[in-house]
């Protein structure tokens, strides 16, 4: 049975998904405000985490924040009271999965959910089964196990987005990946053709990859078309 945390200080939403995901098999934790969700979150495994935005002690996205510090990978659905863009953006920059703006529908933060499961999954099963235990590309190494990158032997700090963005590149090293593609696979949501979401974190990743970041030699740009991982030049 998979147990999800839910954060929202309006009891009545609580209530409302308290009563559905229990529907639907799920084990459901609760908290009324941002200390006590953070605590939790902290203290057990949830293999899902609902989160308000607005809530009282600390928000949700200083909750998401901290937790993605810690390297607590969970995906988080946030929920939102207004529908802003750079809300959304900054919820996403900093590792929420999914972005789920007030009133909504029980039956689409399920299917959500549903859609996040799916993308994950299929990813741990491969790790385990399949995959290399090390993805290497000229001087960069990353550890599928740990979760660490080094580039020239140096550790680096990624954010899991981050992460599982480089490792998506290094796969598929010397194809030119569209920014749609990007959201659609990384993300796995429809972000009405906003591609600000990618380039930041193409940015960030740069930044802590390359040796020049405004000439990058590994993740270049392909103009008109989006994204390539490639060797570096010699």
């Amino acid at each position: 049975m998979k147990k999800v945390l839910v954060v929202d200080d309006e009891p009545s939403i609580v209530t409302l998904l308290t009563f559905n995901l229990e529907k639907e098999g799920y084990q459901v934790t609760s908290a009324l405000d941002g200390q006590k969700g953070l605590e939790l979150a902290l203290e057990e495994p949830f293999d899902f985490m609902i989160l308000d935005v607005m809530l009282p002690s600390i928000d949700g996205m200083a909750i998401t924040q901290k937790l993605r510090q810690e390297k607590i990978d969970t995906p988080i659905l946030m929920l939102t009271a207004k529908d802003d863009q750079i809300d959304r953006i900054i919820g996403l920059e900093i590792g929420a999965d999914d972005y789920l703006t007030k009133p909504f529908s029980p039956r689409e933060v399920l299917a959500r959910m549903k859609a996040i499961f799916r993308r994950i999954e299929p990813r741990h099963v491969q790790q385990e089964e399949a995959e290399p235990a090390y993805l290497t590309i000229g001087q960069i190494k990353a550890d599928l196990t740990n979760f660490q990158v080094t580039v020239e032997e140096r550790p680096i700090e990624l954010t899991p987005k981050e992460f599982e963005l480089l490792v998506y590149f290094m796969k598929r090293k010397d194809r030119v990946i569209d920014r749609d593609t990007l959201l659609n696979r990384i993300w796995n949501f429809d972000f009405a053709g906003q591609s600000r979401i990618v380039d930041v974190h193409v940015s960030h990743l740069r930044e802590k990859i390359e040796r020049d970041p405004k000439h990058p030699k590994y993740l270049v740009t392909v103009r008109g078309f989006g994204y390539k991982f490639q060797e570096p030049k010699r």
